[in-house]
């Protein structure tokens, strides 16, 4: 194969990648506090040696994470939180502590306030957050404060990655983060909301048509390219 078939071969490889990328982005279009994917490409030129033209290749080189906030739908329920501004809720699990904006919460039956996954939810310092059952009337100010009839018991934590560009993808709205966490003073949550996916399907759908587009020509190419060096085998064999 020549350098043209590699460097359409590796557009098409990036492609397909953002393809799927897209496509798991519809599907979570109604999944509680996801943020889209997008694909950065990033393009390689090498030198073939004097008096030639360089080779460039294209690769899909990093997975973006789309932060923008996604609109807020009231539920009215007791421990349903929507995060306004920047920030993410605190949670452990098996792996460790993980960041999500996804709040629909809910205390087990241990008091212990959980994910629907059954993860517990922590306050800023790491602890996890105990909601005591027949407490009364509860009530969750801006500041992630819970209250039972007007008595502060806990604090649901609001953090943000010391280095945003560390985070990591887990699980579909769950994120790690290697560089650590740190609380942030004037963050803003709401209780009886949760956050939708930031997810915009119109958008999303025209973006699969343009990457399958794209890929349809890449294809076309190699097509014809395969054609024209079989007619210059088939040329040479006479």
């Amino acid at each position: 194969m020549d350098n043209a078939g590699y460097t359409a071969l590796t557009r098409q490889a990036g492609l397909m990648q953002e393809m799927q990328i897209i496509a798991n982005n519809i599907a979570n279009a109604s999944t509680t506090g996801f943020r889209a994917e997008g694909v950065m490409f990033a393009e390689h030129v090498k030198s073939l040696g004097p008096d030639m033209p360089s080779l460039s290749m294209a690769k899909a080189a990093v997975r973006d994470t789309i932060m923008l906030q996604g609109s807020l739908s009231q539920t009215g329920g007791t421990f349903d939180l929507a995060i306004e501004g920047e920030g993410f809720f605190l949670i452990e699990t098996p792996n460790g502590q993980r960041l999500t904006r996804a709040g629909a919460f809910q205390p087990n039956a241990n008091g212990d306030l959980v994910t629907p996954d059954g993860y517990p939810v922590l306050d800023a310092g790491g602890a996890p957050v105990f909601v005591p059952q027949g407490a009364g009337a509860m009530g969750i100010s801006a500041d992630g404060t819970i209250s039972a009839n007007g008595q502060p018991i806990g604090q649901v934590g609001l953090v943000r990655p010391i280095d945003p560009a560390d985070l990591t993808r887990e699980g579909g709205v769950m994120f790690a983060t290697a560089g650590g966490t740190e609380p942030i003073p004037d963050g803003r949550m709401l209780q009886g909301f949760l956050e939708d996916s930031n997810v915009n399907p119109i958008a999303q759908i025209s973006r699969m048509i343009e990457v399958q587009r794209s890929y349809e020509l890449g294809q076309s190419f190699l097509d014809k390219e395969d054609e024209r060096i079989r007619s210059v085998i088939d040329a040479i064999r006479r």
